[in-house]
């Protein structure tokens, strides 16, 4: 985290002083995006050391929701510079200004290099952290953004035609939108606690159903206790009292190893506790 903020850090600032300093809006809305990057990761840096904080007496399920937030949060950053970008490119093209072909080229070039570099550095456990998937792929699409700056500016020395770089900032916040976009509905999803992506819960019912000794599986509940982390509760009908250790071990192993749970609450109830159970549907039998 510290290496690709202090990376895109320094990337942003090169790269907005030579956007103004060329006349290029390109390179300028690129820079907005890398600075957008950079609060991200910030945001995503800050909540993964609160996350690991310790609970409280007050927050007794920790600050790992921290995640959840920031990925929200850096969403809602990025959708408001993308329309801050727009609006200034539409008038960019009504009224064209002339553009540093080279230097647009040379300070693209630079960020294709660093945000591949950066990308590069969240590869490691990026299939199991969501914050890490994230920050990874929003690199490299960053890489592919720069290249596309390179472009504008190739076109731009050979046709002389400075409609290219507005027109070119445009197709990149479109880029930046369709990217985020997906982001953003996922974190609300996470913040308002939606089942997360790629768990099936009517599966997870299935599995504990099917669990020797019980009977009926009711009042369960699946969320995201962070980015990188799913809870789960659950009420187990299980007449024989006498298994209901075994039944519990049972269900614990298969939630953390076939659905990677592992901050599960079960409930154990006898059919005269079922029966009494106030969450428990009426329409079950």
């Amino acid at each position: 985290m510290a290496a690709g903020v202090g990376l895109n850090t320094l990337f942003v600032i090169i790269e907005a002083a030579s956007g103004l300093w060329g006349g290029s809006l390109a390179l300028v809305a690129d820079a907005g995006h890398n600075a957008g990057d950079v609060i991200g990761l910030l945001l995503a840096w800050g909540a993964s050391r609160l996350a690991r904080r310790p609970p409280s007496r007050r927050y007794t399920w920790g600050f790992r929701r921290t995640t959840i937030y920031a990925a929200l949060a850096n969403a809602v950053l990025l959708l408001t510079a993308c329309g801050v970008i727009v609006w200034e490119a539409w008038h960019r093209l009504q009224s064209p200004e002339p553009v540093a072909g080279p230097v647009m080229i040379a300070v693209a070039a630079v960020g294709v290099a660093v945000n591949t570099l950066t990308a590069l550095l969240f590869m490691r456990g990026r299939e199991r952290d969501a914050n890490l998937r994230g920050a990874f792929l929003h690199m490299a699409a960053d890489a592919a953004v720069s290249a596309g700056v390179v472009l504008a500016g190739i076109a731009i020395m050979l046709t002389g035609r400075t409609w290219i770089d507005p027109l070119v900032s445009m197709v990149i916040t479109l880029v930046i939108v369709v990217g985020t976009w997906d982001l953003f509905r996922e974190s609300i999803d996470l913040a308002l606690d939606a089942v997360p992506r790629g768990v099936d819960p009517d599966e997870i019912m299935k599995a504990l159903a099917a669990i020797p000794g019980v009977v009926e599986v009711h009042d369960l509940h699946v969320w995201a206790a962070s980015t990188s982390e799913v809870s789960l509760t659950a009420h187990l009908v299980v007449p024989d009292a006498d298994s209901h250790k075994p039944t519990l071990l049972t269900a614990n192993d298969l939630l953390r190893d076939r659905f990677r749970i592992a901050h599960t609450t079960i409930q154990l109830e006898c059919d005269d506790a079922c029966r009494a159970c106030v969450q428990r549907p009426a329409e079950v039998l």
